[in-house]
């Protein structure tokens, strides 16, 4: 299996967690809450997760000590940001992928759990970033960040 696949293997996991938690739970309750779930359950499958992970980086000559946390980092390589609210506002998806151009990881889920759905509430954010190609893209340009 290649990188990319894992990765999409990866993503896959937590989206199916996630899908699952919201149809126990539903929306409306503190993020904290949606935090402990999904990590438990994948480490229950074999997945190494870091919850409030700081993150320190150097800018300019200047290192910024725990500059800030990512909700739940999977395996090194994909950030979660979670949310809890009724909309997401366009600073959540800059934010995440902030953290992921930072970390220089190649993707991150956003999903928040106060959407009705999950199909509503989970975004993939890529950094440079390829999935593999299938007919519905071919021929399209692909904007990356």
């Amino acid at each position: 299996m290649n990188r990319r696949q894992e990765i999409d293997e990866i993503t896959g996991q937590v989206v199916d967690a996630a899908i699952k938690l919201h149809t126990r739970l539903g929306p409306g309750l503190l993020e904290s809450v949606y935090e402990l779930d999904p990590a438990n359950e994948l480490e229950r499958r074999g997945l190494m997760v870091e919850r409030q992970k700081p993150v320190s980086f150097e800018f300019d000559g200047l290192r910024l000590e725990d500059a800030f946390r990512v909700d739940l980092l999977v395996e090194g390589c994909v950030v979660v940001e979670l949310k809890s609210v009724e909309t997401l506002a366009p600073v959540h998806s800059k934010q995440i992928l902030t953290y992921i151009r930072l970390l220089n990881l190649p993707v991150g889920l956003l999903i928040n759990f106060g959407a009705a759905t999950m199909k509503e509430g989970l975004h993939r954010v890529v950094n440079n970033y390829q999935p593999p190609s299938s007919a519905l893209f071919e021929g399209r340009k692909r904007v990356s960040a």
